[in-house]
């Protein structure tokens, strides 16, 4: 329009000609870029929104509100625990998400139920070693048969108790602050906790502790560890972990992302290829399973209307963005083992 009006001037000639015209571009460059940023804005979100819905397979039953681990038994039936605060059940369900069969362990309480596995003679283990604060001494883990044995509608658990050697009874430091777990997985005869890290400042770093997988009191043995992210603590919490079937992969859940482990030796987990896959949007990500070697289901929380549902992850499908290779052997190095 200036050029329009003024065909025979240069911009910064108007501008000089009438210096008001300057708060003019200057407001009208604003408005623009503003606009561009909602844009790019309203693009991310709905790409991000897509990522994870285009993986949706089921909503669940409100029951489940706060599900915080899954299992398959032995038939391929979907099993769930809600967590802390909430019955200390085990909740079957059918394929529309609703709830087909509820069963009560009878010895258990449910202080802080956080994850859900199972070793390779198909028994599940309930995890109630969620230690927000950094104050429980003493953490528990409930095993049970596969639940598909189960006929009645009660069942009673065996009983693994733990610690942690590193924790003498005095007030935990804020840097060191990271006793709490909400993932495990069974490999062998152990159990293998991974922490969700709560220090401040917050480092990212999520233990690994090895216990058995049997009831006796055990001492928490720290083995290992590996550093997620720093961005954001809650972008970074570690929130579930699953082994595949042929105990070859490993998962690890946090809200926006799936951590995948592979070509790694015995219980060195991190020592081999380390992959994210995105997930998309921010949801409360809480519970991850393998159907089989290549397929992931995880579930989120419901919040404002998102969220609250099972997806399902093909990961030959997936698209896998590399953060380690494994290092290779050098050949002297293998001769001599």
């Amino acid at each position: 329009m200036l050029k329009e009006n003024f065909p025979h001037l240069h911009l910064e000639k108007l501008i000089k000609k009438f210096p008001f015209l300057s708060i003019y571009v200057l407001k009208h460059n604003f408005y623009l870029l503003i606009s561009i940023a909602i844009i790019m804005s309203i693009i991310f979100v709905s790409l991000s929104i897509y990522t994870l819905y285009s993986k949706k397979n089921i909503s669940v039953d409100p029951k489940l509100k706060e599900i915080s681990g899954i299992e398959f038994d032995k038939s391929n039936h979907l099993w769930a625990i809600n967590d802390g605060g909430n019955e200390a059940k085990l909740y079957r369900l059918n394929k529309d998400g609703s709830i087909d069969k509820e069963v009560l362990i009878s010895n258990a309480k449910n202080i802080d139920w956080e994850d859900m596995t199972q070793n390779k003679f198909g028994h599940f283990f309930l995890g109630d070693f969620g230690n927000n604060d950094q104050e429980r001494k003493w953490l528990t883990i409930y095993k049970i048969e596969n639940p598909i044995d189960i006929k009645k509608d009660t069942a009673e658990a065996e009983i693994i108790k733990f610690t942690y050697p590193e924790m003498d009874g005095k007030p935990v430091k804020p840097n060191e602050r990271n006793y709490d777990i909400e993932a495990f997985v069974a490999l062998g005869r152990h159990l293998y906790l991974f922490t969700k890290n709560r220090t401040e400042p917050f480092n990212g770093i999520t233990n690994v502790y090895k216990v058995g997988d049997h009831a006796a009191n055990f001492n928490a043995e720290l083995i290992d560890s590996f550093q997620t992210c720093t961005t954001l603590e809650k972008l970074c919490w570690i929130t579930s972990a699953a082994l595949s079937p042929d105990r070859k992969k490993l998962i690890l859940l946090d809200s926006t992302s799936i951590w995948l482990f592979e070509n790694f030796v015995g219980d060195k987990f991190f020592s081999g290829d380390v992959s994210r896959i995105d997930l998309g949007i921010v949801t409360q990500k809480e519970a991850v399973t393998f159907y089989d070697d290549n397929t992931i289901v995880f579930t989120d929380e419901e919040f404002i209307g998102i969220g609250g549902n099972t997806y399902t992850l093909k990961l030959d499908e997936a698209k896998k963005i590399l953060i380690k290779n494994k290092l290779p052997i050098a050949p002297q190095l293998a001769l001599n083992k």
